[in-house]
């Protein structure tokens, strides 16, 4: 199963409803992690004010975050980051996790001929 991890700055919340204002990106970005843990992605939201070991324990978000604080969100896909300082859009999201629209990964792992599908 592909894992999907999101290293967030310091918030008070992930969806971005708390307080006086609502960031509508914030907002959006949760709608688009719930769609892709539909598609069968393990997705894993990391707090940095609410978890801060989570950001300890892995060497690569550290050296992001010593690079500075607008590094953060730090996105990456099975270990691997492939997004920084911005929360990726759903069809940036599809994109780095090989989904399309619908869901459906875009590449298969062999071809129509090999018999292995």
């Amino acid at each position: 199963m592909t894992k999907l991890e999101i290293y967030d700055p310091a918030m008070c919340c992930s969806t971005g409803v708390c307080g006086p204002e609502v960031d509508p990106v914030l907002v959006t970005f949760a709608a688009d992690l719930k769609w892709v843990a539909e598609q069968g992605v393990a997705v894993h939201r990391y707090n940095l004010g609410q978890e801060p070991q989570a950001f300890a324990a892995n060497p690569a978000v550290v050296k992001e975050m010593e690079a500075g604080m607008d590094r953060l969100p730090i996105i990456a896909v099975d270990g691997h980051i492939v997004s920084t300082g911005v929360h990726l859009s759903r069809d940036q999201l599809a994109a780095k996790l090989g989904l399309a629209a619908g869901g459906k990964p875009t590449a298969s792992c062999c071809s129509p001929k090999s018999g292995c599908c």
